[in-house]
Parts: structure tokens; sequence; C-alpha cells
């Protein structure tokens, strides 16, 4: 090697040591920041004058280059947040986000971070403290929770509350032991998806002549039915009907030991096929109702629940003779039953639920996350962000716990994975191998100022 060759290598360790102290200095000033991951340094040499197929190894080392090594697959340590949005993921999984909300007025470029420190902006955008705007599932049916298949921003500005769609009644208490002369119907209301209420009667009545064949058991009749007093017209009044489209009638079985319901049949079926199991005993059952027209005819799914096959937590058979006291119950409510919208909370399965002032809570939508096959081949960008690159691999998104994305704490943050003390070790070495290739250099001059002095 020329001492011009020196020189030139030691210039080529000069710069990559200067990339070393960059990719240092830069882990070091962002110990603090929320998701960042630390690069390290990696040198490699590069050979010249090598004989190829030769026994011998006739080439020179003669310079150096660094390589900078992503690690956006090394987990940080989660540190409690005073945002009670920000979330930590534990796994690979990556946040989905856009420089800006999901309008259709500006630059939609998917984005990728570990930054979860979101928290809610003057339009209702979740967007985090590098400026990039959360992107997850909305639901599209508020009624039944069904969710987008499609990204977009979150908002939670001003969230309406939407009525359950297919409601659960269900019914606690007891059943006289005979009959009684008193009126056993008792209503319950349920609402549709425009809020519209719509009463439910149950009324109960012992079945004398099917208890007689069986004195262990004692069968109750059942009969739902819809509270209509409006609507004059027999061909469009409200009614309540089974699976078959029958007149919703039920035999109720009860052991007259235990009190324990063990059997619901329905009237219309002619097989007698106990509707009740030990672990699923929702029977489904419409309303059938007009609309306000008075002529358009309108329908609304719900779900009756007596109990379980052998249980008392239902309906009961009563050891007494006192009247029907069962209290049917349901999950529907109005918008005016569950009180004004009051914010937004995350669950650690990712799911966004509106908050309302009475306790109720409405799934709007999920977070999204998203994984690569290797994510240390993303592009970094400014704010902790990151780009999709061929050599990262396709992106695998879904909801949190999907395509090995991990899990989420909700009120974290992941800490920056900067080792502090690692980094100023090496900061160390970083300057000392640096000194030495300037000495390189230097020498190298002096060298050549020798030789050039030989002419005199």
């Amino acid at each position: 090697m020329s001492v011009f060759n020196a020189i030139s290598t030691a210039v080529s360790g000069i710069n990559a040591q200067s990339t070393a102290f960059s990719n240092l200095s830069n882990n070091i000033a962002n110990s603090q920041t929320v998701g960042y991951k630390a690069d390290s340094t990696a040198f490699q040499d590069f050979v010249s004058g090598q004989l190829i197929n030769s026994s011998r190894n006739e080439g020179n080392s003669d310079s150096v280059a660094a390589v900078t090594i992503q690690h956006v697959d090394k987990q940080g340590t989660s540190t409690v947040s005073n945002d009670s949005l920000a979330m930590s993921i534990q796994g690979s999984g990556l946040f989905n986000v856009t420089k800006s909300p999901s309008d259709g007025s500006a630059d939609q470029t998917r984005y990728f971070t570990r930054n979860g420190e979101f928290y809610e902006d003057k339009d209702g955008n979740l967007v985090n403290t590098s400026g990039y705007y959360l992107n997850g599932y909305s639901v599209t049916d508020q009624s039944t929770g069904a969710l987008s298949n499609q990204l977009s921003s979150v908002n939670v500005a001003d969230i309406q509350y939407v009525p359950k769609s297919n409601p659960t009644v269900s019914v606690k208490g007891y059943v006289a032991s005979s009959a009684d002369t008193a009126d056993t119907t008792q209503p319950v209301t349920i609402y549709d998806s425009t809020n519209d209420a719509h009463t439910v009667n149950m009324k109960w009545a012992i079945d004398s002549s099917a208890t007689s064949t069986n004195p262990n058991l004692q069968t109750w009749t059942l009969t739902i039915s819809a509270a209509d007093s409006t609507n004059t017209n027999s061909a469009n009044k409200d009614s309540v009907v089974n699976a078959s489209g029958q007149p919703a009638q039920y035999t109720v079985t009860f052991d007259k030991t235990t009190g324990a319901i063990q059997r619901v049949v329905d009237s219309s079926d002619t097989k007698k096929t106990n509707l009740i199991e030990k672990s699923n005993s929702t029977i489904p059952l419409t309303f059938k109702y007009t609309g306000l027209d008075g002529t358009t005819p309108k329908s609304m799914d719900f779900k009756l629940n007596l109990g379980s096959q052998g249980s008392t937590a239902g309906a009961t058979l009563a050891s007494t003779t006192s009247p029907v006291v069962t209290t049917p119950t349901t999950d529907s409510k109005s918008s005016s039953q569950v009180g004004s919208y009051s914010g937004v909370e995350i669950e650690s399965d990712g799911s966004i639920m509106a908050k309302f002032s009475l306790g109720d809570t409405q799934l709007i939508g999920k977070v999204a996350l998203t994984n690569f096959a290797s994510v240390n081949n993303l592009q970094a960008v400014s704010g902790q962000a990151y780009l999709a690159t061929p050599s990262a691999g396709t992106a695998q998104t879904g909801v949190v716990g999907e395509n090995g994305t991990g899990s989420l704490t909700v009120g974290y943050t992941e800490s920056s994975t900067t080792d502090l003390t690692s980094d100023l070790s090496a900061l160390i070495i970083a300057q000392q191998a640096y000194t030495a290739n300037t000495k390189v250099v230097t020498t190298a001059s002096e060298l050549l100022q020798t030789t050039i002095a030989m002419k005199q």
C-alpha cells in the first residue's frame, strides 16, 4: 500500500467513525423520545487488487465503510403516561398513521410508528406527539358493531349513541306454583336503531293439562306479544313472531322440587324441541311493526333468555302460590337513557369505546396494527415513523393480536431503546478511533514531506 493509499484509507476511517459518532449522538439525543429505536453502527472493509481464483491473497485492505443498522424490533420499556389514550405495543406490531386526517384533502401516505402517545386534537382526531394521525377500523353500523375493512383516521368528536341491534330480553324471578287470578302480563321496552320504542308484553298462564301428566313437573304457557294501542288497522298491528314467523308462544316446564327450568318448547313445534341448553339459552324472536306512515312493514330482531336448563338463575318455579313476580329486563336502551357523550376510552384489545354520562359505552372503532417480515428494513423518516420498503416485506395489517403484532397496554408509552451507558462508552471508543485515523493522515503527510525533501 502506498502512502497516498494510506491517506485515503485513513480518510475512510475518519468518515466511518463520523457515521458512528453521528448515530451515537442521535441515540443519546433521543434517549427520552417516545417510541425511538436506537441504531447501531457496523463496519466493513474494502479490498482492492484481489486476484480471482488465486490461492494466494494478493489483495490489499485499503478502506472502511460504516453501515447503520436499525433495530425497529427491539422492545422498549413501557412507561406510565398522563394521557389516557396513550398506548404501548408489546410485540413487533406498529401503529398505522398518516400525516393528515382521512378527509381526502391532503397526502394520505401510510406511515408506521411505535410512538403511541396519542391525544385528541380540536377536531376530535387522535394524533400523536409527532403529528401523525392514528388510523384504524371504524364501525360502519353502530347498531351491530360491524367494522369497515378499510383503514381511516380515528375521529371521536360528538359520537351519537345508537341502540343495540338484536337486544336480549332476560327473565328472572319466580313463577307461582299454581294459577293466580292476578294479571300476569309484564311489559318490557326495546328500542330499534332509530331510537323508537316498542313494548313487548309477556304473559304467564299455568297449563293444567300438561302439568297433570307428571306430578314432578309443572308447565306454564308463556305468550309474548306486542303492546299495540295506537294502530287500529288489524292488518298492520304490531306483533312478535318466532323464527318460523308464527306467534310467539312457548310451554315452559319447571322441576317442582328444585324450581329449576327444564324445558322450553315452541307451541307451534310438532317435534317438541327443547330450546334451552345448559350453555345456550337464548331464543330468537322478531318484533314486527309499521313505519311512521302506518303502512310500511318493518321489523327488529331480539332474543329471549329465560335461563339455562337445570338452573334457577332465570325464571324459577316458586314454592308458594304467590302471583308471578318474574322481572323482564333488557340490554336495549335509547339515547336518552345513556346520557350525553363524555369521551372515549381504548381497551387492551384495541377497541375504541365511546363513553356516555350514565356509564354506558359503545364500540366506535378498533386500533389497527401492522407487522412486516423484516421490520428492520423499513425506511426511517422524521417523527419516529417508517415507510414500507420491498425489503421489509408485505404489510400485514389487522386488529390487535393478528399477524403476530402483539398486545396493547393502554395508558402507557414505549420508552426509547437508547442505552446511555453503552452509547457513552462507545462514544469514547469512536473518539479514540477517529483520533487514531487523523494521526495516520498526519504521519502519512510527514512521510510525503520526507519523500519530497529527498530531491534537495
